[in-house]
């Protein structure tokens, strides 16, 4: 360990995961070298604090360091003013690569977790970084559709006629709260933030069968009981779509409780700190690489990827994110 005075910028090795309806985005579109899997690779945790899922560090003197041990180890200066609040890691950071449509599915809120008796609550957002042409995004109940009419269509196709469906375009953004149906469409390559969760219930799964040739399980009663039927507002959070010669910041959701974030479209060195909101930066390159360092001449700088994101400890104070290429660089920032 090193004095917490000392934290840096971090990076972490992702964690792959296989999943039925997993794709070649990761590969075709970021990259990377994937491990040679049975079954597809569907989602590639790059930031997690789970009893099953550790995230190691890959840079500096902290490497082999998981996050839960920086957790616990640093505390405040790690994670900020908020510390207190938390006993591990807040947010799960995601890529979701779905070459095949994702279960319709729900997540459930603090309320109805206690009204299960189970479950942690999750609330998430998806920052679209590709997609295929005709992909869609599946978010929230259509203003139209009653209780009754969506159990009534709970293991029919026409489900889908019941919810809000976007085309789903790059740069375009949905906020998810606890509560919300919803699903990923084929041929879509998001960056996922969400609470640190792992509880979701399977309302449909489109009549798809798993490697056993049997049906995923579902969960209607306490999927059904986790919907919040009284919200039906439009998901989506539409991107820019023009382009500038200068520096740019957008404020893509900032009324949440768990999390702030923002697309920031970078041109030239970009400076942040740390200390204005007294939280942790995520700060996950879009478009190309950045490199990050405590001022622009520094000698020693952490270089990300498109896809990955680095780990800003709270104590940190004033940085630089430099764009390595020419052009527009898309970065999302994220708070608490």
């Amino acid at each position: 360990m090193i004095d917490p005075a000392e934290l840096y910028p971090l990076k972490f090795t992702p964690i792959y995961r296989e999943r039925i309806w997993g794709g070649n985005a990761l590969r075709d579109v970021l990259h990377r070298a994937l491990p040679e899997t049975a079954s597809p690779i569907g989602e590639a945790w790059e930031l997690a604090d789970r009893d099953d899922a550790q995230s190691v560090v890959a840079n500096g003197e902290l490497a082999s360091q998981t996050l839960g041990e920086l957790c616990r180890t640093y505390g405040k200066a790690l994670l900020g003013q908020k510390v207190a609040k938390f006993d591990r890691f807040p947010l799960l950071v995601k890529l979701i690569d779905a070459g095949d449509r994702l279960s319709l599915q729900v997540h459930p809120d603090a309320a109805a977790c206690r009204t299960l008796g189970k479950g942690e609550p999750k609330t998430e957002m998806w920052y679209v970084i590709s997609s295929h042409p005709g992909a869609k995004i599946l978010a929230g109940l259509s203003p139209r559709t009653t209780q009754l009419q969506l159990k009534e269509r709970l293991d029919k196709p026409e489900i889908e006629n019941l919810l809000q469906v976007y085309p789903s375009m790059p740069g375009d953004a949905y906020y998810i709260p606890a509560g919300t149906i919803h699903a990923i469409g084929a041929g879509n390559l998001l960056l996922e933030i969400q609470q640190n969760s792992d509880t979701t219930y399977r309302i449909s799964d489109w009549g798809r069968v798993g490697a056993d040739g049997k049906p995923r399980e579902l969960h209607l009663v306490d999927g059904v009981q986790s919907i919040d039927f009284t919200n039906r507002v439009s998901p989506r959070i539409a991107g820019t779509v023009d382009r500038a010669s200068y520096n740019r910041k957008f404020h893509v959701i900032s009324q949440c409780p768990y999390f702030q974030v923002q697309d920031l479209r970078l041109v030239s060195p970009w400076r942040d700190d740390t200390a204005m909101r007294g939280s942790f930066h995520l700060i996950t390159a879009i478009t190309a690489p950045v490199a990050i360092a405590r001022r622009l001449d520094a000698p020693e700088k952490l270089r990300i990827d498109a896809g990955e994101t680095a780990l800003i400890p709270a104590n940190l104070g004033a940085y630089m994110i430099e764009p390595e290429r020419s052009g527009e660089t898309i970065v999302i920032k994220t708070t608490l």
